[in-house]
């Protein structure tokens, strides 16, 4: 059905000449997504950060409002579907940066909670303001029309894939 080849380091599919056009949307799509995955808004960092430190400290900056004392490790993992170990690690690493702190809760003395520094708070707002500045770059090149169509289709397509990976109560959309 498909074959790979390779021009000048870079990989392209082929459609037969007798494939359906459900399955030449499906190709497009599936180019599309595979360009888009290599673009510079995949490969954009942050200098020094690390995507997965980032989604960490985004996952603490959503879950804990201000004068709580933060989360527990087990709580992170659960939110970024990795193991408690996985998220110890990182919070060594961030701790090591400055940008996270851990408290003793006063109610559990066995409990740790984890909750950001003010330089763990200026990580989050330059990767939000590196974010904002790349996707209105993507809507100057795109209009508003055309964004707010693309917007809408992807978070379609999500609703799309979470619900199949989770018949029982996925494509619910998460807010920022």
């Amino acid at each position: 059905m498909a074959s790979n080849q390779s021009n000048e380091g870079r990989c392209y599919l082929e459609m037969s000449d007798n494939s359906s056009v459900e399955n030449n949307t499906a190709l497009k799509l599936m180019q599309a997504t595979m360009r888009f995955n290599k673009a510079e808004f995949r490969q954009r960092k942050i200098e020094g950060i690390k995507m997965s430190e980032l989604g960490l400290l985004f996952s603490i900056k959503k879950s804990v409002k201000p004068g709580t004392i933060g989360l527990m490790v087990s709580e992170i993992s659960h939110k970024l579907r990795v193991t408690s170990p996985t998220v110890t690690q990182l919070i060594k690493t961030m701790e090591k940066k400055n940008w996270v702190e851990r408290t003793m809760d006063e109610l559990d003395r066995r409990a740790v909670r984890i909750s950001l520094t003010e330089e763990g708070e200026a990580v989050v707002q330059k990767a939000i303001d590196s974010t904002m500045e790349s996707f209105s770059g993507l809507i100057d090149y795109l209009g508003h029309d055309e964004g707010n169509q693309l917007a809408d289709l992807l978070t379609k397509a999500y609703t799309y894939y979470e619900a199949k990976a989770d018949p029982s109560g996925g494509g619910t959309i998460e807010t920022c």
